[in-house]
């Protein structure tokens, strides 16, 4: 991992490079996705199910489509205890946490004559899309947990979830599992852009929904940009990445294995380290290359350090704090003696986690602060999936005549000067009713 010297023309020059990275895909990537989501809005559950045949397994029907009561029933004796003890754990956690998002509806009156306010109401339906699990082997529990408790909390009456099936047309036993004590009240084995594409249309058998939450692949994402307005989106999310911010009494091994925590997932990721420690910069550059040398997924992470990745040396921490917001990072860890007076000056992050002891994958499982955030700089005006996504609000408005005549006038005034001569009489009229 290359060590950079800020400020200078190559840690700039660097640091641009990430900044400008963002969801990478061709035009015949949007191409695919284009067909796909309209020959599911025309087939409906022929289209899924053709999709599914040719990409993901052969033995998913129209019957088998959605998971069954005895699918559930099965994988409940799947599963170890130590699982779900975790589980419980993790939703109890993130159930607490999302309940304090919560939101009511509201009326002022202030103003003599007027009652304004707003109704909150959640959406009717919501979709939780959650990838493939490899074979079965890596199941993304937290993914489920993430998008299925929020919405339930919000108070979504109907939330379902997608994954896509294993070979064997299966769904893993903890993801159902995760559902399940989630609250997801149906799970539908089709993944990827068809799976997005009937969840927004609706097909015979998947109910259509009001808003899609979830990571995905690149297919995932581009069906998500394409329907966004057809049906409500969390985000169009990016690969992942994390900043750490480290003074010299950091320690190395921590912050090298948070640096590779996210390079493994993908060879966009991006992991920086920034800090006013030369002597760090180095250790963590041997504690790197030591790690690497056994861990699973080794060549991502090292096409993704080589790429996406950089170390930072800075003069001072106020630089560190500037460069954290220009990026705008997914997860900002703050390894430094004081965080808390620093906190208060990061302005664009989706999660800053604080200390030694919490490093990113503590909000991934436990924590209970949604995992699922903006990436790629949309930090900037994006914020962590909440209960808000699942919730729509009404204005309520009311005059009185005494109230209405006090303001008439400037109504008016202002409805002429966009050249809107018929709002400006609907309010005339009004005028001229109540002086008879």
């Amino acid at each position: 991992m290359k060590i950079f010297n800020f400020p200078s023309g190559s840690a700039r020059q660097r640091l641009t490079r990430i900044v400008k990275r963002g969801l990478v895909f061709t035009n015949k990537d949007l191409a695919a996705v284009s067909r796909m989501c309209e020959n599911v809005r025309r087939r409906g559950d022929r289209a899924v199910i053709a999709y599914t045949h040719k990409f993901d397994s052969k033995r998913v029907g129209m019957r088998s489509l959605r998971v069954s009561k005895n699918e559930f029933a099965a994988a409940a004796k799947k599963v170890d205890q130590s699982f779900t003890r975790a589980l419980k754990r993790a939703i109890a956690n993130i159930k607490r946490f999302h309940e304090q998002q919560r939101r009511r509806s509201w009326m002022q009156t202030d103003r003599p004559g007027t009652l304004l306010g707003q109704l909150i109401h959640p959406v009717d339906a919501a979709g939780v899309y959650v990838p493939g699990a490899r074979g079965g082997k890596t199941p993304l529990v937290s993914s489920v947990l993430m998008g299925v408790i929020p919405a339930k909390v919000a108070g979504v009456k109907q939330v379902v979830m997608v994954t896509p099936p294993t070979k064997a047309g299966g769904v893993s036993p903890h993801l159902l599992v995760a559902a399940k004590k989630a609250g997801a009240d149906a799970v539908y084995k089709t993944g990827s852009a068809w799976a997005i594409a009937a969840l927004a249309y609706g097909t015979e058998t998947i109910p259509k929904v009001d808003v899609i939450v979830g990571p995905g692949n690149i297919y995932v994402t581009l069906a998500k940009k394409l329907l966004v307005g057809t049906v409500g989106i969390d985000a169009i999310a990016g690969p992942s990445e994390i900043l750490v911010i480290a003074d010299d009494g950091a320690r190395a091994d921590f912050i090298a294995a948070d640096l590779l925590s996210q390079a493994e997932h993908d060879a966009l990721s991006s992991a920086i380290l920034i800090t006013d420690s030369p002597k760090l910069a180095r250790a963590v550059t041997r504690e790197i290359k030591r790690q690497l040398s056994d861990l699973s997924r080794a060549e991502i992470a090292r096409q993704s350090l080589q790429k996406f990745g950089a170390i930072f040396v800075v003069q001072k921490m106020t630089d560190a704090i500037d460069m954290a917001n220009r990026i705008a990072p997914e997860h900002l860890e703050l390894l430094i003696r004081d965080p808390f007076e620093v906190a208060g000056q990061i302005r664009n992050a989706g999660a800053v986690f604080v200390g030694d002891y919490t490093p990113e994958p503590v909000g991934d499982y436990m924590a209970g602060p949604n995992h699922v955030l903006p990436t790629a700089g949309t930090a900037r005006f994006a914020s962590a999936l909440s209960v808000d996504n699942f919730i729509k609000k009404t204005s309520v408005i009311q005059y009185s005549q005494k109230a209405f005549r006090r303001e008439a006038a400037d109504i008016m005034r202002l409805a002429e000067i966009e050249g809107l001569s018929a709002h400006a009489r609907s309010i005339h009229v009004r005028l001229k009713k109540g002086d008879s």
